[in-house]
């Protein structure tokens, strides 16, 4: 068998998963809203989608309350071409939701009801499939799996499963609302660095991971940290990426953004259709930079991800505008 086996998904990630409720109204505080929309979100699960609108194979680790809201979401997750099998059921939690508040271009201020816990952060390691974990194209974490036991135990076993194969992606996703201090959050970080082969996060992010803000530095020190390839996200002035023998610039793809809560997840699917494919580091960045203007121009996050097509039609208009200027 070969060391990404056909029949394995081609993408698996672990983490965070809920039912995002986003007012329908733009430029409102919650208190005035009068009507809102639901969807599938979570960081990790808005990738896997994202995954399968590019064509692949996607499935997601993950844990849901069993109630209303837990069935959405595996329906949800079938629906929109992510496998639902490794979802774990954890019946004394309900499945968490999380409120946006919409104030374009920049403010988008978020409230999470994960308490006392979240069926996500009760993933043990014998709720991992091994070969699964091996087999699979690309293993995708995040940061918040770190956050707190039994999801910690969980992550770290995935990752020694793994044992840094290519690829292996940690989404550097630091919410501090998760955390108990920024100590603790960098302490797990660090760890997790010398056993993944990409990181990809914003200047705040690798704040936390690396001690850097300054996008060289910070893209430096990810690959001291032992990943082959860092990736910092600089919102309008554009994505730097880098390994040992190469350095990428790319800037931000223009658009009207309406919700730039989902632009990450979008720019993280691409980056694994790009992975997935062996594209050069510029195509894949470029690529994926257009993936998440698309969804910053859209309300939604996971039922936004947008296909193939889309992207590169929004490179071929983008690249037309500034022939034309």
């Amino acid at each position: 068998m070969s060391r990404h086996d056909s029949t394995a998904p081609e993408v698996v990630t672990v983490g965070r998963i809920g039912v995002d409720i986003y007012p329908l109204q733009v430029g409102v505080g919650l208190e005035d809203v009068t009507s809102f929309g639901k969807f599938l979100g979570g960081s990790p699960t808005n990738v896997a989608v994202g995954v399968a609108r590019l064509g692949h194979s996607a499935a997601a680790v993950t844990g849901v309350g069993d109630d209303p809201f837990g069935r959405y979401l595996r329906g949800e997750m079938r629906r929109l071409g992510v496998d639902d099998g490794l979802v774990i059921v954890v019946p004394e939690l309900h499945t968490p939701v999380t409120f946006c508040e919409i104030f374009p271009p920049d403010d988008f201020p978020l409230w999470f009801y994960r308490a006392p816990s979240a069926p996500d952060l009760q993933l043990r390691p014998e709720h991992l499939d091994p070969q699964i974990l091996r087999d699979a194209g690309i293993l995708w974490l995040t940061v918040t799996g770190f956050s707190q036991e039994p999801s910690r135990a969980a992550h770290r076993e995935a990752l020694a499963v793994r044992g840094r194969a290519s690829h292996t992606v940690l989404d550097l996703d630091y919410r501090p609302m998760f955390w108990d201090s920024e100590t603790e959050a960098s302490a797990q970080v660090r760890e997790a660095l010398g056993q993944v082969t990409v990181a990809v996060g914003n200047r705040e992010e690798c704040r936390i991971a690396v001690g850097e803000t300054e996008p060289e530095r910070a893209a430096d020190a990810l690959l001291e940290a032992g990943v082959e390839i860092a990736i910092v996200k600089q919102g309008p002035h554009g994505t730097l990426a880098k390994t040992r023998d190469e350095r990428v610039e790319v800037p931000a793809t223009p658009v009207d953004v309406v919700n730039g809560l989902g632009a990450g997840d979008a720019f993280g699917a691409a980056l694994c259709h790009g992975l997935l494919r062996s594209w050069d580091v510029r195509h894949t960045i470029e690529f994926a930079s257009a993936a998440g203007a698309i969804v910053a121009s859209r309300l939604e996050c996971s039922t936004a991800m947008p296909t193939e097509r889309e992207v590169h039609d929004l490179q071929a208009r983008t690249s037309q505008s500034v022939k034309d200027a």
